[in-house]
């Protein structure tokens, strides 16, 4: 049998103690490491494993637990809500229908978005025409005919 050190609860305590560090020093990644001791503290609990082997399915349950987490964060991290993009108000703005404050030459114009004016980039139109930001370009929207 092994030690309380590495039996269940000694993974159970390592767990609790990441999870903590995820507090203190915030980035999601000791979470995962945290959740896999837990578990590890929980299979060692049920099936009397050795230090060795519970080493291993520690390990291993890091890995899936770490990719599970970079699954679930990176879907959030790379698909913005345009409606709610705090730091991106030209991304809030697709889909929108504005007025050109002038003619658009040579491609480019100007429309203006509450209280400033974006630059835009698109079909030739008079001033007064409608159109729909369908894109962002850096600081230029990319719009079209509505």
């Amino acid at each position: 049998m092994a030690p309380i050190l590495l039996g269940p609860w000694g993974w159970v305590i390592l767990g609790l103690v990441l999870i903590g560090g995820e507090v203190l020093a915030p980035g999601i990644f000791l979470l995962w490491l945290g959740l896999a001791a837990l578990l590890t503290g929980a299979v060692v609990g049920l099936v009397d494993l050795g230090w060795q082997a519970a080493a291993l399915v520690f390990a291993g349950l890091s890995l899936v637990a770490v990719f599970t987490g970079r699954l679930l964060t990176r879907r959030k991290d790379e698909e913005p809500d345009a409606a709610t993009g705090l730091n991106d108000r030209g991304r809030r703005l697709i889909g929108r229908v504005f007025r050109l404050e002038a003619t658009m030459t040579g491609g480019e114009g100007r429309i203006r978005v509450d209280d400033s004016s974006w630059r835009v980039t698109g079909p030739e139109l008079l001033a007064g025409s409608e159109v729909r930001v369908v894109r962002v370009d850096g600081a230029t929207l990319v719009v079209e005919k509505a």
